[in-house]
């Protein structure tokens, strides 16, 4: 639990004797006694104050990440002098005690004053996070401290003390697929929000967070993205990776490297609005009118594949001009409604939709394989090094999410080949327009099944840098437009 070194808490009064006192008003001479305790240990220049460096010295030590103990002095500094008095102090306590004791009656399902197994079990599969009885008792035995298999209420209170979670959501909330990380592929499952985030205008500038982060992300790794289109259209006239990137440079110099990608990051806000509004309306349909409650892991595989299928079926037209944009020639087109024009005169409006149902094919194992990988890593990452608080950690969530989108990306990659191989197809060239079997049988009996998986290095190159650019820029966007982390 949360209790600092050479602090010596005495038993308190029993649970139900403290919420007594509180409903009433009265104050509890031992909790007064305690609080000045702790106060006295992190006011470590003994000025009578608690200043942001004492308290990240005192809490740093305990799991408490820097972005929470700013919280716990933005919440409670009340006349903004930048560090917290004796006053503010147990004002913060007494105001988030009651919180954890709300979530604490919430979890003790039978009001016998302990919470156990099953309790956590249900509590959390009530939030759509399902763990096994072995998982929920690595959760148990982390605030366990006497070895009863239960937790009451002062292992409660001392453990999530100085973490600022306010309700039960909070904890579960962790453990959402939550990071907006976009790695330049649009076939992500959309993120859960809560009721309350979406009347309070939290989901509008989250989306717009991400989508700047998006935009960044993509113009900061879009020379990879055009070798891997360059690749996998042209790469079975054995061209290598640096032989690809250094004939675009000959044909059109340094600039040419971020052709395509204005409409690739013009085509991230509509995406993801449609997406994420077409994921809320099949969630509701899924799960009736019910509040409360994440979706469970197949119910986001269903809803996130048919979100991404609406999503892509109303700007497909933008990715085939993407794909045509990327691979032209110098003085080919003057400007994306340029391209337009010309594919709507030679070739009519179904080039348009070249390469759609590959594309939607594309989203089921991607989705699916995204969304089972990210679990997977999830429970295991439970399971061995459970849970010293319930925040998994950045890094932790970075990584479970590059992975398992890298492993949807290796899963659905020969469809996006045969897509983007569908999409450059011109009919005005005379050459036979392949349908998506035929595109499969023409690489597999030409190149191999390695032809599948043309441009997949610079592809994969670009997961890293893309992950990280969007994760810098988005956590600085939701700064700027007040989405707390």
């Amino acid at each position: 639990g949360l209790i600092l070194p050479g602090l010596t808490l005495s038993r308190f009064p029993s649970c139900w004797t403290w919420a007594r006192c509180q409903d009433n008003g009265v104050s509890d001479p031992e909790q007064e006694k305690r609080w000045a305790e702790l106060f006295d240990q992190l006011d470590l220049n003994k000025d009578g104050r608690v200043d942001v460096n004492e308290l990240r010295t005192g809490l740093t030590a305990w799991g408490i990440v820097r972005s929470e103990v700013d919280e716990i002095v933005r919440v409670s500094d009340t006349n903004h002098d930048g560090q917290l008095d004796f006053k503010e102090f147990t004002q913060y306590l007494r105001t988030h005690e009651k919180e954890l004791r709300l979530m604490f009656r919430s979890l003790d399902r039978n009001n016998d004053g302990h919470i156990d197994v099953g309790e956590i079990q249900l509590s959390l599969r009530s939030l759509g996070v399902n763990v096994s009885t072995e998982q929920a008792s690595r959760i148990l035995q982390s605030i366990d401290r006497d070895g009863t298999m239960t937790i009451d209420w002062n292992e409660w209170r001392d453990h999530f003390l100085f973490n600022p979670l306010h309700n039960m959501e909070d904890i579960a909330h962790y453990w959402k697929h939550s990071l907006m990380l976009d790695i330049g592929e649009q076939l992500t499952v959309p993120d859960e929000f809560s009721e309350k985030e979406r009347r309070s205008g939290v989901v509008w500038r989250q989306l717009v967070a991400g989508a700047m982060a998006g935009a960044v992300s993509r113009t900061g790794t879009a020379p990879l993205d055009r070798l891997k289109v360059f690749l996998q259209v042209h790469g079975s006239s054995g061209v290598s990776l640096f032989g690809g990137l250094r004939g675009m440079v000959q044909e059109g110099g340094l600039r040419s490297l971020w052709r395509g990608n204005g409409i690739n990051v013009l085509k991230i806000a509509p995406e993801s609005a449609i997406k994420f509004m077409a994921y809320e309306q099949i969630k509701w349909l899924i799960r009736g009118s019910k509040e409360g409650g994440s979706l469970r892991v197949q119910e986001r595989f269903i809803a996130g594949s048919l979100a991404g299928a609406t999503a892509q079926t109303i700007i497909y037209p933008m990715e085939v001009l993407k794909t045509r944009l990327t691979l032209r020639k110098t003085g080919q087109y003057s400007g994306m409604a340029d391209c337009a024009k010309q594919i709507l005169r030679k070739e009519g409006v179904r080039t348009f939709y070249k390469g759609y149902v590959p594309n939607t094919l594309g989203i089921i194992p991607y989705a699916g394989i995204d969304l089972a990988v990210y679990e997977t890593l999830k429970n295991a990452w439970l399971q061995r090094y459970c849970m010293g608080s319930a925040d998994p950690g950045v890094l932790v969530l970075l990584g479970c999410g590059t992975v398992s989108s890298t492993c949807g990306q290796l899963a659905s990659y020969p469809l996006a080949l045969i897509r983007t191989r569908m999409q450059a197809q011109a009919s005005a060239d005379g050459a036979p327009q392949l349908s998506m079997v035929g595109q499969f049988k023409h690489i597999v009996s030409h190149e191999g099944v390695s032809g599948l998986y043309r441009g997949i290095a610079p592809n994969f190159l670009k997961v890293i840098p893309a992950v990280s650019i969007s994760y810098v820029v988005y956590e600085h966007m939701k700064k700027a437009l007040g989405v707390g982390s």
